[in-house]
């Protein structure tokens, strides 16, 4: 009998959501940690950047732990290259943003604190970048979305 059938508190999300070139795969949700905490694995493919718009949250920090490939992450206009083993803490209001600029895969473990944010963000956000069938998305849906769920987006530069 697996570890997870025995105790109910491993992986009690365990739900995988996609688009092109993004795995979200949700591993602790606010619903079974009391709300302290939201834990996902992120897989980017090869080249793929965040298609959301870049963003900040007041409500929560992002931790980001690199576990293969490296993904770049720009925080406040500073790129950051987080790889295999290395830790990156996304305070509450920095904007930010990722692209893998690699040649290869990467995954990463996002752990989210408070636990303000959850599957049901991604869930709509990927459906909105479904939608548009490799085209620009809606991009007045994915802010409304984005706001709804407490991220603000970044104002485009001028």
């Amino acid at each position: 009998m697996s570890q997870a059938a025995l105790d109910p508190h491993v992986n009690p999300a365990d739900e995988t959501i996609a688009t092109k070139g993004l795995v979200v795969r949700f591993l602790l949700t606010g619903d079974s940690s009391n709300g302290s905490i939201a834990a996902f694995e992120l897989d980017v493919a090869s080249g793929q950047r965040l298609p959301a718009p870049a963003h900040s949250h007041d409500s929560y920090e992002e931790t980001i732990y690199g576990v293969d490939g490296v993904l770049t992450w720009t925080v406040d206009g500073k790129p950051i290259d987080v790889g295999p083993g290395q830790a990156l803490c996304i305070p509450r209001g920095a904007v930010h943003r990722f692209d893998n600029n690699g040649s290869r895969d990467v995954k990463a473990l996002c752990v989210i604190t408070p636990a303000a944010i959850g599957a049901e963000y991604f869930r709509e956000t990927f459906a909105v970048l479904n939608a548009a069938a490799g085209g620009p998305p809606d991009r007045a849906k994915m802010a409304e979305i984005m706001r709804r769920h407490g991220l603000t987006p970044a104002l485009p530069p001028t």
